[in-house]
């Protein structure tokens, strides 16, 4: 949050989105982002893997090297992801959240319509 304070240098709030994990939660962190009123976090509920960059990046790794493979053997299959692991680690890239606080509202009207729907 250091970093983004810096990167960040205009008034305006900035919205987080956070998981439940409970060092965002602790009383140090939460006595800082008192000091600088402009960040909120919005935290993602309780198993909430899709917004986890770890379970994404697994993912591709998933698509990349295993999923379209056909492997004889499990020495076979670790040689795969070792060879997505070194292209990888070549060319690496990171991987960031952007979307925008309004296309994130309407996703979430969009899918609060369809759950009131089902009941």
């Amino acid at each position: 949050m250091r970093h983004l304070d810096c990167e960040f240098l205009a008034p305006q709030c900035l919205h987080l989105i956070v998981d439940n994990d409970a060092r965002h939660k602790h009383p140090c962190v939460k006595r800082w982002l008192e000091k600088p009123p402009r960040f909120q976090l919005h935290f993602t509920p309780t198993s909430a893997s899709w917004t986890d960059l770890v379970e994404r990046w697994f993912r591709e790794l998933t698509d990349k090297a295993i999923r379209r493979g056909t492997f004889v053997s499990v020495p076979d299959l670790i040689a795969s992801i070792e060879k997505n692991l070194q292209s990888h680690k070549m060319e690496p890239k990171p991987f960031l959240w952007t979307a925008s606080v309004d296309s994130i509202l309407a996703k979430r009207k969009k899918l609060k319509a369809v759950y009131e729907t089902l009941h």
